[in-house]
């Protein structure tokens, strides 16, 4: 009995001693130097790929070379827009599978950062809410609104429930150690005064409220309640401190370059510089930082915001918009994380010790029993530094840190010193060739036989359109007498509009005046940037008449949404058949508004895949019925000087691409292919040589 009671007792003590093993791998917290996880404080590399910029079939390789590039996190938003596009039907299907996409990062063994927000900017179309949303009676964004509370409030805890349920939280055995409720909304509190603050704080407990068991984030927001942590965002992150001295100094948007506006350069930023923000934001006691991006990806559909983001979302980033390594930025940050991770124990033991060595050069040292780490640094944007530590003389490159996980032994990496091969990209021809070419045009003539509407006065856009399509028709007559001078020889008269639309196009046939506004992504940041209209707003005049100006401006106009096209789902595969298309090109490229269509094959390989656009004026196109995205080869302008990775950088520095297209090739999925007949369909605006379009593959060799 003695021995039977004894082993149940050594039983029941094993089980709580698992248990207890359990609960303490299960909990993630903070303290003033770092995340802790499992009871361990971590210095924490994270890198940012958005799910639905990528594919599903990209998103293991994706992790899989950030987790080898050193990274620890993969951080995304939650795109409210793509997951709930009417109110109350959901879509988590595809490059929509959020669950899908944090499984993927728990099977590599990777931590995940959710920002919930539900607002996310990120250069997406309306600052990722639906569009649906601006039309909820009584509501007002971001701001203390009982309508606008409540639908993210709704859509927040949908998320968190969805997570919970399949344990995908670190209190539950999961991957997401982090989740960000709102998104850089200090600034626009600051403008709403109290409005914003209460907004905020009822914003934080309600995510609090939610029960993760994970800490929760705002970046940029200074007055961050407890025991939410205020992080940070921006090209550097030097003079940045928490709100409490108990909270560790995280930085959740280290940018690695800038975004793309057609019609503007590509902005480049040298990873010398990067790396140096990296480790000088580690020296002064950062113990988390995310890249932004790590992997950009492409805006495909009508997801762009801006308006004018480029389709492509490259960034500049280590892991490029196809899926390819970008040397030497992936390589150099890979060693940059490698000599930190050979710290981590010195960075999160002990406070730096900052003393200087001379003008612009100091070191840090992070030292306790059993270790000494250092950072040496110069910050002179000129000229080199010799410094002398532990005994040694070790020489600086300028604007550079080396870093030495043993005080007493050489670095094992310097910011400045670039060891990785370049890559060498090119666009390379396939032999898939692209044929068997049809048109339909869009009937202009008919446009009022299917008007959405009639009304005195001008419309804004997104009221008519609520987004469905990019292109809203205004139409008037005007009443041209024959006897007109300008008939007879004279001065042709001037039609004058002020639009808010991105862009227009305007069709005259005598009496028939049709301004087509086009709408090229909705905003995504400002103060009640919900509310910027879009379209032509007026006024419009006709001038040069005999009788004088015409205003226009209050006529009766008539409204269409979209093109006949879109309405008949040209695009779609299993729609063409139904479409009397047109055989061969015989007037192609003479006739704006015009659908094309096409077939090719599925090159062999497995490298990524674009379409180069060159021989186009501006639309959009479509894969089997998936869109690539909007097109526009318009020439880049701006001053594309020479590039130093030395000092301050500015999103003005280092810029390419002047005088060539801002976006010539567009990303196509290989796993949006089929082996054979593929369908191409273009919908093109403007004029453009479809026979020119082709099907090339991205190589990367260094």
């Amino acid at each position: 009995m003695e021995n039977s009671v004894s082993k149940l007792f050594i039983l029941f003590l094993s089980t709580a001693l698992l248990l207890a093993t359990e609960l303490i791998q299960c909990t993630v917290t903070y303290d003033s130097k770092a995340i802790i996880i499992n009871g361990q404080r971590r210095i924490l590399i994270s890198g940012s790929i958005h799910y639905p910029r990528s594919t599903p079939d990209m998103w293991e390789d994706l992790m899989q070379k950030a987790k080898d590039g050193g990274i620890d996190v993969i951080d995304t938003y939650v795109f409210w827009s793509g997951h709930e596009p009417s109110p109350g039907n959901y879509n988590f299907e595809g490059s929509y599978n959020l669950v899908h996409f944090v499984k993927t990062a728990q099977k590599l063994g990777l931590y995940v950062m959710l920002r919930i927000g539900p607002y996310v900017c990120a250069e997406w179309n309306f600052g990722g809410f639906p569009v649906w949303l601006h039309f909820v009676p009584g509501i007002s964004f971001r701001t203390d609104n009982a309508p606008f509370m409540a639908a993210m409030q709704k859509f927040t805890k949908k998320i968190v429930a969805m997570m919970k349920k399949r344990n995908l939280f670190e209190s539950q055995g999961g991957p997401i150690i982090l989740s960000q409720i709102e998104n850089e909304y200090g600034g626009v509190e600051k403008l709403l005064g109290a409005p914003g603050q209460a907004y905020m704080n009822w914003t934080a407990s309600m995510a609090v409220g939610l029960d993760t068991g994970v800490p929760w984030l705002m970046c940029k927001q200074p007055d961050a309640p407890d025991p939410v942590i205020n992080t940070f965002n921006g090209f550097y992150c030097d003079s940045f401190s928490p709100n409490k001295p108990y909270k560790p100094t995280m930085w959740t948007e280290a940018w690695s370059g800038w975004f793309t506006e057609f019609g503007g350069p590509i902005h480049k930023r040298p990873v010398q510089d990067l790396a140096f923000a990296v480790a000088r934001f580690i020296l002064r006691g950062g113990s988390f930082v995310n890249y932004y991006m790590y992997h950009g990806g492409t805006n495909f559909g009508r997801t762009s915001g801006g308006p004018f983001i480029t389709t492509s979302y490259d960034y500049d980033a280590p892991i490029d918009e196809y899926g390819l390594i970008r040397d030497p930025k992936y390589g150099h940050l890979k060693e940059l994380h490698r000599a930190i991770k050979q710290c981590e124990q010195a960075l999160v033991s002990s406070d730096p010790n900052a003393t200087k060595l001379g003008p612009a050069l100091q070191a840090h040292v992070f030292s306790g029993q059993g270790f000494c780490s250092a950072f040496l640094s110069n910050s002179d944007t000129k000229s080199a530094g010799q410094v002398k530590f532990y005994g040694k003389k070790y020489k600086l490159p300028p604007w550079s840190i080396s870093i030495l996980p043993n005080c007493g032994s050489a670095p094992v990496f310097n910011t400045a010193k670039v060891r990785t091969h370049t890559s060498q990209i090119q666009m390379v021809p396939t032999k898939s060739t692209i044929h068997s070419w049809q048109t339909y045009g869009e009937d202009i003539s008919s446009l009022e036989e299917s008007s959405t509407l009639t009304a005195i006065g001008l419309f804004e856009q997104i009221n008519i359109t609520r987004d469905t399509s990019d292109y809203l028709w205004y139409m008037t007559s005007v009443y041209i007498s024959p006897s007109e001078s300008f008939l007879k020889g004279g001065k042709w008269p001037t039609l004058y509009m002020v639009s808010n639309g991105d862009a227009a196009h305007v069709f005259i046939n005598g009496q028939l005046s049709a301004l087509l506004s086009i709408a090229m992504g909705l905003p995504n940041i400002g103060l009640h940037y919900d509310t910027r209209p879009e379209g032509i707003l007026g006024p419009v005049t006709l001038s040069g008449l005999d009788q004088g100006t015409t205003v226009l401006t209050w006529q009766k106009w008539t409204y269409k949404v979209g093109m006949k096209g879109e309405a008949m789902d040209l695009a779609s595969p299993n729609k063409v058949s139904s479409v009397e298309w047109t055989q061969g090109l015989s007037s192609q490229g003479q006739n704006p508004l015009t659908w094309y269509r096409a077939y090719f094959d599925a090159p062999e390989g497995d490298e990524p895949l674009a379409l180069d656009m060159l021989s186009m004026g501006k639309g959009q196109a479509w894969i089997n019925g998936q869109s690539i995205g909007r097109y526009w080869p318009v020439y880049a302008q701006g001053n594309c000087s020479t590039c130093s990775y030395v000092g301050t950088y500015r999103k003005t520095d280092c810029l390419s691409g002047c005088g060539k297209p801002t976006q010539r090739w567009y990303h196509v999925p290989r796993s949006w292919l089929q082996p054979t007949q593929n369908l191409l369909v273009i919908f093109e605006e403007l004029f453009g040589d479809v026979f020119k379009i082709a099907l090339v593959k991205r190589t990367s060799s260094t």
